[in-house]
């Protein structure tokens, strides 16, 4: 794949800004499972294995209301886990890049995890929102808050939450994660929105972009969208991805590995450059 490499390094190194667009299996070198297909996902979370729920299943919003220990322990075991991830150096990679770019580094993403902000990105869209924050089951106005304070404990036998669950500083009622779930008409967009704004703005004053795209699959298309969409003037589109990395009417670099694999050894030819 040198000449692949090469093209890619290429690519990143002409432009005048970097954007990144990530999904799952940007995490999946730190540790965190990217819940492809039912088999992944039980294989990551034996327990629902037993119970024989998916993932699908599991990131339904009506579970808060019918069976919010259900809910929450789902949510808030990934809430710890994520708590607990150190981001790889590929995150840090990333951000030495854009660093070096006059319009600098942005990053649009599906992932809810909140690496990106913990490897010390500053412009991060977050299009799916953030566990790391929390909105009113009940709609009482409270609007969306941050759950730094916030600690749920999982029975690791049942994968259920034990009491007190989350709630609301403003009403009480039971609190949900700030983030986009499956026929989800109650989410709350607006910290989304505006992050997405700040990116829409930042794209239209750097036409000059590098797209690198890390691990964002077919099942959930958004971020492939994104970065065919960013990467359509100029065809500087690197796709990062080891199980789906096709790229359209060969515009662009595919690069049929793993995220650190990827931008480790792209990191060495710029730093020979």
């Amino acid at each position: 794949m040198r000449e692949e490499y090469l093209r890619a390094a290429e690519s990143i190194s002409s432009a005048d800004a970097l954007l990144v667009c990530a999904g799952a299996g940007m995490g999946v070198d730190s540790g965190l499972p990217d819940f492809r297909g039912d088999e992944g996902f039980w294989r990551a979370y034996p327990p629902y294995a037993r119970l024989g729920l998916r993932f699908v299943e599991l990131a339904d919003p009506e579970h808060f209301a019918e069976d919010p220990e259900l809910a929450w322990g789902f949510y808030g075991h990934r809430l710890n886990l994520y708590r607990d991830t150190e981001p790889h150096e590929g995150f840090a990679i990333l951000r030495k890049w854009g660093a070096a770019k006059p319009g600098g580094v942005h990053v649009f993403t599906s992932n809810v995890d909140g690496q990106f902000q913990r490897a010390g990105f500053d412009d991060v869209a977050e299009v799916h929102g953030s566990i790391h924050h929390l909105q009113c089951l009940a709609h009482c106005g409270m609007g969306i808050w941050s759950a730094e304070d916030v600690t749920v404990e999982v029975d690791p036998e049942t994968m259920r939450a034990r009491p007190p669950l989350p709630s609301c500083p403003h009403c009480g009622s039971l609190a949900r994660p700030n983030i986009l779930m499956f026929g989800d008409w109650d989410w709350l967009g607006d910290r989304s929105q505006a992050q997405l704004d700040a990116f829409t703005e930042w794209r239209r004053a750097n036409p000059s972009l590098a797209v690198v795209e890390i691990g964002a699959g077919l099942a959930v298309p958004t971020v492939r969208r994104q970065a065919e969409l960013a990467s359509a003037a100029n065809g500087a589109l690197v796709r990062i991805n080891p199980r789906e990395p096709q790229v359209r009417h060969g515009r662009g670099v595919s690069l049929p590995v793993g995220a650190l694999e990827a931008l480790t050894t792209l990191d060495s030819l710029l730093s020979d450059a």
